[in-house]
């Protein structure tokens, strides 16, 4: 019997293997129009360029991850010096992406949800040009897709994968009180809450349980945001009142401000945290003794993947599209808190993630990508 959970979220403690690159350059060493060149010894002149969202390529989340792909391409030869440009606020999206249809790029990847209008504009303004956009699917009002011929979505399925990080989590919790929360009320981070408090409720409805969790409720599509992914007064209030209600595992999805969370767990003294995009317990590991795991987008492999299909002028506009299945979501290991979680519960997430891989288990949600 094929079973149906309206959610987002998935698992993997075998998952990505999300490659671990040297930390993102600063953007010293740029030229005076705001974008930025990493040096290095790349083989290619094939020129890539990036344009990140607010947080910038070294934020230990989505930014720093994507770019990541860029490095790797590098490091293989493909490409000889990534071009980035650094957003700071919304104003900087269609400027930056302006700035790098001027640098010559062989293609152009933009970072996230809020980079959506700004692509489309560029794109459809030069045709020549290739793009692709992490975290996007152009859809119509239906969520139809609407392809446009020269940028590639690259979207993740993270439901899949914060599905099973809400069973580890109701499973860790002591007191019985899980919350979450986001940054930006978009589809993008809702994915992750929506698989997050379904694993919850699959935990319960396994073991009898009652686990709440705070913070999202994913039926009414409520929940607590920031409002943006700079915020970190609010971000640390956000985790310290979910706390202060019994919450003792957080999962921020929130980019740079997860690192909130962590302080606040930290301060606590008895709360773990959930990581959103790479693996925490690397990418921040002046936390890693209250990560949990980590709900794993391996967005590096696609822009790599995506950079050598325009290098190779093989570029098409056909999605890519991460599940547990390819490999392009998943969760981290348990580091720290291995000897915490018990055997029974990652036989239990490695039958989970089975049963969704093979459809018995569907993970859904609002936001998920087909």
């Amino acid at each position: 019997m094929n079973k149906r959970f309206r959610l987002a979220a998935a698992l993997s403690v075998v998952a990505l293997a999300v490659a671990a690159c040297g930390e993102a350059p600063d953007e010293e060493g740029g030229g005076g129009d705001g974008t930025s060149t990493a040096g290095g010894d790349g083989g290619g002149d094939f020129a890539a360029c990036m344009v990140s969202d607010q947080g910038g390529i070294n934020d230990r989340s989505f930014n720093e991850t994507s770019y990541n792909g860029l490095v790797l391409a590098q490091e293989e030869g493909i490409i000889a010096e990534p071009k980035f440009a650094e957003s700071q606020t919304d104003a900087d999206y269609g400027p930056n992406v302006d700035a790098m249809v001027q640098d010559d790029c062989g293609i152009i990847v933009t970072v996230g949800f809020l980079l959506a209008d700004a692509t489309r504009e560029a794109a459809e303004a030069n045709p020549e040009e290739r793009f692709a956009i992490v975290d996007f699917q152009y859809a119509d009002e239906t969520g139809a897709p609407t392809p446009i011929d020269n940028v590639k979505p690259l979207v993740f399925n993270t439901q899949e994968a914060a599905f099973l990080a809400g069973y580890a989590s109701a499973a860790h919790s002591t007191t019985g009180i899980v919350g979450t929360w986001g940054g930006a009320k978009i589809p993008t981070v809702t994915i992750f809450m929506d698989g997050f408090y379904d694993g919850v409720q699959y935990y319960n409805e396994q073991k009898g349980a009652q686990v709440q969790v705070l913070g999202w409720d994913k039926a009414t599509q409520e929940g607590q945001f920031v409002g943006d992914f700079a915020n970190t007064g609010l971000a640390r209030q956000i985790s310290d009142n979910l706390i202060s209600q019994g919450a003792d595992v957080l999962h921020p999805v929130a980019g740079p401000l997860a690192e909130s969370a962590a302080i606040a767990a930290q301060a606590a003294g008895n709360v773990a945290v959930v990581w959103a995009d790479s693996d925490g317990f690397e990418s921040a590991p002046d936390y890693g003794d209250v990560i949990l795991t980590s709900v794993l987008k391996g967005m590096d492999q696609a822009v790599l993947a995506a950079t050598q299909e325009a290098a190779d002028d093989a570029f098409t506009n056909e999605p890519y599209i991460g599940t547990l299945e390819n490999g392009g979501v998943g969760i981290a290991p348990f580091h720290d808190f291995d000897s915490t979680v018990t055997q029974e519960t990652k036989d239990e997430l490695a039958q989970i993630q089975e049963q969704i891989i093979s459809g018995e288990l569907t993970v859904e949600s609002d936001a998920a990508f087909s």
